[in-house]
C-alpha cells in the first residue's frame, strides 16, 4: 500500500509538487527558499503553468484560512508575492486573477492580520508595472473593503491604527494601480471618489490633536513613527497630483460634502488645512477650477448661517493667496460678481433680521456674525485682486465702482437709506482693499474718468465714514513708491531728509493726468476740510494725500496750485461765514501750517522756508493750537473760542508770492487766491432722498422749458448769478444761500402739494411738448421755401412754388 500512494504522489503534476515542497512541516520555520527558486524558474520557465500555480496556492490558502493555520496562510502569501515581482509576461494576468482572489479571501477575514497581510500584498502588487492591459479585472470590493478599514473602530487602539493605516495603504494602492490605466473602472468616478476621499479626510481630521504625541527619532524608525494622519496627507497629495482636468471637480465635491455633513466650515482651521493641501498639490493651472467649486458652494450656502458662509470665505481667501499670479481664470469679474453679490445679500439679512429658509422656516440674523462675514469677503476680494495684474486689477476697480449706488442718481435697491450707506461703506471697503499696493506706471489709463468721477463724488458725502474710505482709497491709489507710512501723521518735520522720501521726476503721463484731474483734487481736498463732521483720521489722510501728490505728480504748475490750496485753507480757518467749529479750524490751521512746511523743503527755496519757519516759531510761542503737536493728539489742547488771527501768526501769500517768483515761479499765479469751483455734483452728492432727487430733476428740467415768461426771466437771472457767484468770490456766499432758498422751496412744493396740483403741472408740460413736437412735424414735412420766391394762385392767394434742387440758383461761394 505504501509503494502505491508513492506511485500515486510521483505522478501528481510537477506543479503541484513544486508549491508542496515550499511549504516546510513546521510553519514556523518559514518559506523554503530552495524549493522556492526551483518553483520561481519553473514559472519563468513555463509561464503558461502560471495561472495554475496561481489557482492551486489559491486553494490551499482557502483551505488554510478555514483550518486557521495561519502560517501556512503567511507562507502561501510570501510565495504569492515573489512569483509577482519575479514573472513580468503575457500571461500574468490570469496569475493576477488569482492573487486578487486570495487577497480578498485575506481581506474578508476577521483577523486584523489577515487583513493587513492582505494589505501588505495588494500594496506590493499596485507597484508592480503590468506589460499588458487588463479588460475585465474590477477593483470596486477593494475600494469599499479599504475605505471601511479606513474607519475601523476596533477596540485595541493600537491595532486599530494598524488597520486604519493599512486603510490608507490599500487605497493609494489602488490609486496607483488605476489611475493610469485607460482600461481599468475609472477611478474618478464619483461612485469611488465618494468613498475615498472620506475615507483620507476621516483620518486627517483624527489626528490633528495627536500629531505632537508623536515618538522621537531615536525611540523609533521612520516607519514606525508615521501617524495616519502624516500617512493620510501624503496619499492625499499623491492622489489630486495625479488629477487631471477633467476629474477635479470628482476630487474636490467629495470634500465639500464631508465638510458640510460634519460642520466643519464653522471651526475654519480643518477646512483650511484641506484646501491647503488641494492648492498645493494640483497642478498650478488647474487652480481656477477648485476656487470656482467654492465659489458655486458658497452660492449654494446663501441661506446658511453666517458662520458657515465666513468658513467657505475663509477658504477661498487661503486659495486665493496661493493660487498663482492669474491663475483664477477666464472669468476674474464673475468671481468678484460672486463675492460683492454675497456681501450685499448679508447686508440685506443684517437689515431684516430673518430670511426665510426651506428647511427650519425663519431664521434669526445674528448680527455680529453677519459683520464677521462681511469682514471675511472684504479680506477675500483684497487677496484675489493681489493675484491679479495690473490691467485687471483696474477693470475689478471699475466693476466695483459700478456697483456703489451714488446718490441721487443710482436707485436704491435697499428699503431703507440705512441699507443704501451699508452698502456703500462696504463695497468702498472692498475697493480699499483692492487698491492697497496697486501700482502703475501710467495713472491715467488705470484710472479713467469713469472711475474718478464717482470716486471724488464720494469725497462730498455728508457721511464722514465714506470720505474717510474715499480718501484712503486716492492716497493707496497715488503711492507708487511706498512713502505712505511717512506721513501717516502729521507734524512739522525740521529737516525731511530724515524720512528719506523715495521722489522720482514727474513723467509725460503723469503731467497729462494732473492737467486732467488736479483741479478735481484739489476741490474736493478743500471741500473735505470744509466738512464739520471731519475728525483727526480725515486731516491725517488729507495731509498724506497733499504730500502723495507732492512726491508722485508734482510739477512745477502743480507745486504752484498745491501751495494756493494751503493758502486757501488758511483762509477757510479763519472765515466766520462756514461756521466750523474751533476744532476743525485749528485742524485746518495745523495741516496747512504742515504742508506748508513740506513744501518749501521740496522747494528748496531758501527764503520761502525761512518765511514758514518763522510762522512755526510765533505759532509755538504764541498759538501752539494752530500746529499739529497741539491738535492731532488724543486731547487736543484748544482754545474754546479762537480770536481773529493776524500779522506774523499767518503765512502772507504776498510775501510767498515774492519770494517764490524770484526763484523763477509764477508769480501771476501765485497771486491769485484759490477759488474752488461749485458745480451740480455739490448738490447732487449731498442728496438724502429720492423724493429730493426727483424733484431736484423736475426743478431742472422746468428750467429749461420755455413754458413761462417768467420761468426763462428766472433762467437768466439764475445764469448772471452763477457767473458772478464764479467769478467773484466775495458775493458768492449770498449766491449760493439764494440757490439753496429756491432749492428748499421747489422741494417744499413737490413734498408737500395735493397729488392732483403735480398731476396737473406734469400734464400741462406733457401737452406744451406734444405742441412743440407738432410744429417740429409741420416744419418738416412742409415743402421748402422756394429761391424764387412765392406765386400768386387763380383765387388771389400767395402759394408756395416748390424748386427742384437742380433748378435752384446758388451763390458762387455756395458751390463747390
Amino acid at each position: 500500500m505504501t509503494g502505491v500512494c508513492g506511485c500515486c504522489g510521483a505522478l501528481r503534476p510537477r506543479y503541484k509538487r513544486l508549491v508542496d515542497n515550499i511549504f516546510p512541516e513546521d510553519p514556523e520555520d518559514g518559506l523554503v527558499k530552495a524549493n522556492m527558486e526551483k518553483l520561481t524558474f519553473y514559472a519563468l520557465s513555463a509561464p503558461e503553468k502560471l495561472d495554475r500555480i496561481g489557482a492551486y496556492l489559491s486553494e490551499r490558502l482557502s483551505r488554510d484560512v478555514a483550518r486557521h493555520r495561519y502560517g501556512y496562510v503567511c507562507i502561501a502569501m510570501e510565495a504569492l508575492d515573489q512569483l509577482l515581482m519575479a514573472c513580468h509576461c503575457q500571461s500574468i494576468n490570469l496569475f493576477v486573477e488569482s492573487f486578487l482572489k486570495m487577497v480578498r479571501k485575506l481581506l474578508e477575514a476577521d483577523k486584523p492580520n489577515l487583513q493587513i497581510l492582505g494589505t501588505n500584498s495588494f500594496v506590493k502588487f499596485a507597484n508592480i508595472e503590468e506589460d499588458t492591459p487588463s479588460y475585465h479585472r474590477s477593483y470596486d470590493f477593494f475600494v469599499s473593503r479599504f475605505s471601511e478599514m479606513c474607519h475601523s473602530s476596533y477596540e485595541d487602539p493600537d491595532i486599530r491604527t494598524k488597520i486604519r493605516m493599512a486603510g490608507i495603504k490599500g487605497l493609494q494602492g489602488v490609486v496607483r494601480k488605476t489611475v493610469n490605466d485607460e482600461l481599468q473602472a475609472n477611478i474618478w468616478d464619483p461612485q469611488h471618489m465618494d468613498k475615498i476621499v472620506p475615507s483620507l479626510l476621516f483620518n486627517l481630521q483624527s489626528g490633528e490633536g495627536t500629531e505632537s504625541r508623536s515618538p522621537s527619532p531615536l525611540q523609533s524608525s521612520k516607519k514606525e513613527k508615521e501617524s495616519p494622519a502624516e500617512l493620510t496627507e501624503r496619499c492625499f497629495r499623491e492622489l489630486l497630483g495625479r488629477a487631471a482636468y477633467g476629474n477635479i471637480k470628482n476630487a474636490v465635491t467629495p470634500v465639500l460634502m464631508h465638510l458640510d455633513n460634519h460642520s466643519l466650515w464653522e471651526g475654519k482651521t480643518f477646512a483650511v488645512r484641506c484646501f491647503k493641501i488641494i492648492m498645493y498639490s494640483i497642478q498650478s493651472q488647474h487652480s481656477h477650477l477648485v476656487i470656482q467649486q467654492l465659489l458655486g458652494h458658497l452660492d449654494a450656502n446663501s441661506k446658511s448661517s453666517a458662520t458657515v458662509r465666513a468658513g467657505i470665505v475663509e477658504v477661498l481667501l487661503e486659495a486665493a493667496a496661493i493660487a498663482a499670479s492669474g491663475s483664477v481664470g477666464p472669468t476674474v469679474l464673475e468671481v468678484f460678481n460672486t463675492l460683492l453679490r454675497h456681501l450685499r445679500l448679508s447686508v440685506d439679512y443684517e437689515l431684516t433680521g430673518s430670511y426665510e429658509c426651506t428647511n427650519i422656516g425663519t431664521k434669526i440674523i445674528k448680527e455680529h456674525e453677519e459683520r464677521q462675514l462681511q469682514e471675511a469677503v472684504i479680506r477675500t476680494i483684497g487677496s484675489f485682486a493681489n493675484t491679479l495684474p495690473t490691467y485687471q486689477r483696474s477693470e475689478v476697480m471699475l466693476f466695483i465702482m459700478g456697483k456703489i449706488p451714488i446718490p441721487g442718481i443710482t436707485a436704491v435697491t435697499i428699503l431703507s437709506l440705512n441699507g443704501n450707506r451699508m452698502i456703500q461703506v462696504m463695497l468702498l471697503k472692498s475697493l480699499r482693499q483692492v487698491t492697497c499696493g496697486f501700482q502703475t506706471t501710467n495713472m491715467l489709463t488705470a484710472l479713467p474718468n469713469s472711475f474718478l468721477d464717482p470716486l471724488l463724488s464720494f469725497a462730498l458725502q455728508e457721511d464722514a465714514e465714506i470720505r474717510l474710505l474715499v480718501l484712503e482709497i486716492l492716497v493707496s491709489l497715488i503711492d507708487r513708491h511706498d512713502n505712505l507710512p511717512k506721513f501717516s501723521t502729521i507734524s512739522i518735520i525740521s529737516d525731511i531728509s530724515v524720512l528719506k522720501l523715495k521722489v522720482d521726476k514727474c513723467s509725460r503721463q503723469d503731467n497729462l493726468f494732473m492737467k486732467k484731474h488736479a483741479q478735481h483734487l484739489y476741490r474736493h481736498i478743500y471741500l473735505c476740510c470744509k466738512e464739520q463732521s471731519s475728525v483727526r483720521p480725515h486731516f491725517e489722510k488729507l495731509y498724506s494725500l497733499l504730500a502723495l501728490i507732492s512726491m508722485e505728480l508734482a510739477n512745477e504748475e502743480v507745486v504752484v496750485d498745491l501751495i494756493r490750496v494751503a493758502l486757501a485753507l488758511q483762509d477757510l480757518a479763519l472765515s466766520s461765514e462756514e461756521m466750523l467749529p474751533v476744532y476743525n479750524r485749528c485742524a485746518v490751521h495745523a495741516l496747512s501750517s504742515a504742508y506748508l512746511n513740506l513744501i518749501s523743503q521740496l522747494t528748496t527755496v531758501p527764503a520761502f522756508c525761512q518765511h514758514v519757519h518763522e510762522v512755526i516759531e510765533m505759532r509755538q510761542k504764541e498759538s501752539p493750537y494752530l500746529l499739529p503737536e497741539d491738535v492731532f493728539i488724543e486731547n487736543p489742547k484748544i482754545p474754546k473760542t479762537l480770536e481773529k488771527l493776524e500779522g506774523e501768526l499767518l503765512f502772507q501769500q504776498a510775501k510767498i508770492t515774492e519770494v517764490l517768483g524770484g526763484s523763477g515761479y509764477n508769480t501771476e499765479r501765485l497771486a491769485t487766491p484759490y477759488v474752488p469751483q461749485f458745480t451740480d455734483e455739490d448738490r447732487l452728492s449731498k442728496r438724502k432722498s429720492i423724493g429730493e432727487t426727483i424733484s431736484l430733476q423736475v426743478e431742472v428740467e422746468s428750467r429749461n422749458s420755455p413754458e413761462k415768461e417768467e420761468v426763462n426771466e428766472n433762467i437768466k437771472i439764475y445764469n448772471t448769478h452763477r457767473h458772478i457767484w464764479l467769478c467773484s468770490p466775495v458775493d458768492s456766499v449770498g449766491v449760493e444761500e439764494q440757490e439753496k432758498e429756491r432749492r428748499r422751496q421747489v422741494v417744499e412744493k413737490f413734498q408737500k402739494a395735493p397729488f392732483e396740483e403735480i398731476a396737473a403741472h406734469c400734464g400741462a408740460r406733457a401737452t406744451m411738448l406734444q405742441s412743440k413736437l407738432n410744429q417740429i412735424f409741420e416744419i418738416t414735412i412742409r415743402p421748402p421755401p422756394s429761391p424764387s420766391g412765392t406765386i400768386t394762385s387763380s383765387y388771389g392767394q400767395t402759394q408756395s412754388r416748390s424748386v427742384p434742387v437742380y433748378e435752384m440758383k446758388f451763390p458762387d461761394l455756395c458751390v463747390y
